[in-house]
């Protein structure tokens, strides 16, 4: 049987000459053991063993669900509504930008006229088993209203899923203990916003 080997010419490629097929069911078993007992085997089995002897220390595998990885800001994840820092109102101001973005036409909004005749939401509704979590519609609010949370764990054995505003939006209880915080993730304007606007020639002019 040919021995495999290697030839380099002038231009510096290497050129590899493989062994040819095996015919016999004795040189199917030498390329079988030859292919097994090579000397990358146990290296291979070397590095294992001694990965498993650093013990949970060295582990790369993390414990789900009992353990969970951070996420980071800007995660687009489950929807949220937020309320303003100052009073504790809704932040939707009913523009309807997210529902005309939707690309995949999850996005419900129902508003109605209250007593002072000005407009409010009576209901804000997202189709989760439509949603692609594209993010556009958090990116549109210019009211930074809708947002993605850190929530990922959302399965159901319903196909359609649908979130509702009071499921989205950030209950007054918790909103009273501080749960809220000033948006930093997807959609929200950036910490160094303020480096990259260029001012127009007529600012700070009366």
């Amino acid at each position: 049987m040919p021995q495999q080997f290697t030839n380099r010419n002038t231009n510096g490629y290497i050129y590899f000459k493989h062994e040819s097929a095996p015919v016999t069911n004795w040189q199917k078993f030498c390329r079988i053991l030859k292919r097994s007992v090579k000397l990358e085997l146990f290296t291979g089995l070397r590095i294992v063993f001694a990965e498993m002897a650093k013990g949970k220390k060295n582990c790369h595998t993390t414990q789900y669900p009992l353990e969970k990885m951070p996420i980071g800001p800007r995660y687009r994840s489950v929807h949220k509504l937020l309320r303003l820092l100052e009073s504790g109102n809704e932040r939707c101001i009913g523009c309807g930008l997210c529902e005309k973005i939707c690309v995949s036409n999850c996005i419900r909004i129902e508003t109605y006229a209250d007593k002072n005749g000005r407009k409010a939401i009576k209901n804000y509704g997202i189709n989760f088993g439509r949603c692609i979590y594209c993010g556009l519609c958090a990116e549109v609010c210019p009211e930074l209203a809708i947002v993605h949370g850190n929530e990922y764990e959302y399965a159901s054995e319903q196909r359609s899923l649908f979130g509702f505003k009071e499921d989205l939006l950030t209950p007054i209880d918790e909103f009273k203990k501080d749960a809220q915080k000033e948006f930093e993730g997807y959609g929200s304007i950036s910490v160094q916003a303020d480096k990259y606007i260029k001012k127009t020639p007529l600012f700070g002019d009366e």
